[in-house]
């Protein structure tokens, strides 16, 4: 009996394997393609941006404009995304006021609008991304400390009144308490800090009556 030509068995394999070769070759192509699109989709910021949020302490909705930054609607106790616009002096516009504001390139900020009027709050820039950033804005008449629920440990100390506080630490979640001096003066929700991420507390009202919000940004 004749045998038969293993030769195009032989043929056969190598083309599918120069056809699947190819095949993921195009598939890397498609995502590589895919990746350039989603970078122009969400540019980076030129060089001497400034960056600024705003924060709406206020208990009516506002829909803010700073410049060239537009933001979408933030309810009470809510936090806007990061927006960058060239380092400069501008009119934020929220709602119903207005505040004048100068930004200096490379520096991140926080308009915080309230009842009584709006101020601007200059924070510190996030240098290690492979922490988590605590910020604590105080909007209060009086220097706070936040510590642990305990009060053992102070984690962003003596934050005068009008002025802001940060420390980077490692991510965890955590019960925390605004104290004055040794005195416990509120209890502050658990939160939960992430990597690479931004977490403030905001504390507004006077004397025993503190209101502290934790604010987590929206994605831009």
């Amino acid at each position: 009996m004749q045998t038969l030509a293993t030769a195009p068995r032989r043929n056969t394999t190598t083309r599918v394997a120069k056809l699947c070769a190819l095949a993921a070759g195009l598939s890397l192509l498609s995502l590589n393609a895919f990746a350039g699109g989603d970078s122009a989709l969400y540019p980076t910021a030129p060089k001497g941006s400034a960056f600024v949020r705003v924060y709406n302490a206020s208990s009516q909705e506002i829909t803010p404009s700073i410049g060239t930054a537009k933001f979408t609607a933030i309810s009470p106790t809510k936090s806007s995304a990061y927006a960058f616009v060239p380092g400069g002096s501008y009119t934020a516009q929220l709602g119903g006021s207005s505040l004048p504001i100068t930004l200096t390139s490379d520096h991140y900020y926080t308009v915080v609008n309230e009842t009584s009027g709006a101020k601007l709050v200059e924070e510190s820039k996030f240098e290690n991304k492979q922490k988590a950033r605590l910020d604590v804005q105080n909007l209060t008449d009086q220097s706070l400390t936040l510590k642990t629920a305990d009060g053992k440990t102070e984690v962003v100390p003596n934050v005068a009144p009008s002025k802001g506080g940060a420390r980077e630490i490692n991510p965890v979640k955590v019960s925390l308490a605004l104290y004055s001096g040794d005195k416990k003066v509120a209890d502050v929700k658990p939160v939960t800090l992430e990597r690479g991420q931004i977490t403030s507390l905001y504390v507004t009202g006077s004397g025993s009556n503190l209101k502290p919000e934790w604010v987590i940004p929206p994605a831009s």
